[in-house]
């Protein structure tokens, strides 16, 4: 399974110039998890931009893959990562959710460049 950090699935619906590293990811949707704070994060920065009715068709893009909800176990997980790591909040839900799942994260945040299961590319 893969999980695309947001900022790969924004990367990807502004195309980007590593729009094509996430592409194979988002694209094999049956192999796709979704992190929650991915949602959120993706439809209030294309609200921003482009408006209320473009963020709906980024999202409905997104809900193609298995939606992984924050529950009890999962946010406290994600606590003990972001102490470990020194991660913000969102990076750490996503690494969470990635390991949860047993998935690769796909990322352009060089918070996780050196993280064993995350797949990393600067962004340009």
């Amino acid at each position: 399974m893969k999980v695309v950090d947001s900022s790969g699935w924004l990367e990807y619906f502004a195309d980007e110039s590593n729009a094509d590293f996430f592409a194979p990811a988002i694209e094999n949707a049956a192999d796709l998890g979704v992190p929650c704070i991915s949602i959120y994060e993706v439809f209030k920065r294309i609200h921003q931009q482009r408006g209320e009715d473009a963020a709906l068709r980024a999202i409905s893009v997104m809900l193609q893959g298995l939606t992984a909800n924050l529950d009890t176990a999962l946010a406290l997980n994600a606590a003990k990562i972001s102490i470990n790591l020194k991660l913000p909040m969102a990076d750490s839900i996503m690494l969470a959710t990635a390991r949860a799942y047993e998935a690769t994260l796909w990322t352009q945040d060089a918070h996780f460049k050196d993280i064993a299961e995350v797949r990393y590319i600067e962004k340009q």
